[in-house]
């Protein structure tokens, strides 16, 4: 199986949101509409990945920052493709484009009952945040 990464663009947004609707432990709002995805790609150029198996798209994230620190979201791969280090290149092509920008520190958000995505990222030297609470308001 070969395995092909790019940058995302809102050619796969179909392919991926069928992915994310897939993926245990993710959790999809109206900030998801195609329309909202590509904004946010065209506003953080470069950043957001696909991997692609055999013409089909196996993986996803999408990274972008505020000028100061980076965030990553919606990481993942298809189940039947999961161990092979696709994540794991997904989080490292994100982070180099977060890097070139002059972005030094990323951050990203795991629900609370979501074991498998802990277990990756504290498996690939993320630390888990204590004493921070995420408050949110809409505008």
């Amino acid at each position: 199986m070969e395995l092909i990464y790019r940058e995302m663009t809102i050619d796969d947004y179909e392919a991926a949101y069928t992915l994310w609707m897939k993926t245990e432990g993710m959790v999809l709002s109206g900030a998801d509409s195609e329309e909202e995805i590509d904004a946010y790609l065209a506003r953080n150029p470069g950043a957001s990945f696909v991997c692609e198996a055999d013409g089909e798209l196996v993986g996803t994230i999408l990274g972008g920052h505020d000028g100061r620190r980076g965030f990553i979201y919606h990481v993942a791969v298809s189940t039947d493709t999961r161990g092979r280090g696709i994540g794991q290149r997904l989080v490292q092509l994100s982070l180099g484009k977060l890097s070139e920008a002059g972005i030094a520190k990323c951050h990203l958000f795991v629900l609370e009952d979501n074991p498998i995505g802990s277990r990756f990222w504290a498996r690939t030297g993320w630390q888990k945040r204590e004493g921070i609470l995420l408050f949110s308001k809409d505008t």
